[in-house]
């Protein structure tokens, strides 16, 4: 079973600085239909201008995955950790009992545009904790290349939770497939471009909760890039 989250029904906010969709219940956007998926509890769309960002706040008990698309973002935060995440990382943020950061685009003169992913841990009151890593084009054109998981396998980010995310980018033509173990779910995000998910046409911004499904097909129609969550 496939069921398609339209981009178009996503929550919105825009605040000058910030142009943001919520595939999920997030801040002032709350609709009980969509309060996440599975562990998969925040995927946010967000657009931020040049220089502007979000002040120093506080998280806990989340993994917070930043997925950055295009630009680049500036993080800070208690445990020390200062970094720029820019297309082809992958960070990953572990609030744990408790953590404060800021998020800010790195550039005067461009704007930033990044995924923000929570997971729900698999366990509360960790020692907060951070990792990135890179990830080259061509570990992801017309593959699935794992970028976080729960045990950091093939290099990947490790996120405290059972789940495998993989990236993929795909050209018209490219075809992906991955098996789903009994039991498992997924969801799909379309971060850019077009594809096909067994059959379904999904568009930049287009999500999928897919369950009781064995196998998923992921066709490029327009250059992609595209996110796979494979989840408990």
């Amino acid at each position: 079973m496939i069921t398609i989250r339209n981009r178009d029904e996503r929550g919105a906010v825009n605040m000058g600085w910030l142009n943001s969709k919520h595939s999920f219940s997030f801040g002032h956007y709350y609709d009980p239909a969509h309060m996440g998926f599975r562990a998969l509890r925040v995927i946010n769309d967000d657009r931020v201008i040049p220089g502007a960002g979000f002040p120093t706040h506080g998280h806990a008990d989340m993994e917070i995955v930043s997925y950055v698309l295009d630009g680049a973002l500036e993080h800070k935060d208690t445990l020390g950790t200062s970094s720029v995440i820019r297309p082809g990382d992958v960070q990953r943020m572990s609030a744990g009992s408790g953590i404060r950061h800021s998020e800010y685009n790195a550039s005067k003169k461009d704007p930033v545009h990044f995924l923000q992913i929570w997971i729900l841990p698999n366990e509360e009151g960790m020692v907060p904790g951070y990792e990135q890593k890179a990830f080259e084009r061509e570990e992801k054109q017309g593959r699935l290349r794992l970028v976080g998981s729960q045990d950091g396998r093939d290099g990947s980010v490790v996120i405290h939770q059972d789940v495998d995310l993989y990236a993929t980018l795909l050209d018209e033509g490219d075809s992906v497939t991955h098996e789903l173990r009994p039991g498992r779910h997924a969801w799909v995000q379309v971060a850019r471009g077009q594809v096909r998910l067994n059959g379904e046409v999904l568009k930049e911004g287009d999500g999928a909760a897919i369950s009781k499904e064995e196998s998923l097909t992921l066709d490029g129609v327009v250059s992609a890039e595209v996110l796979l969550f494979d989840l408990a």
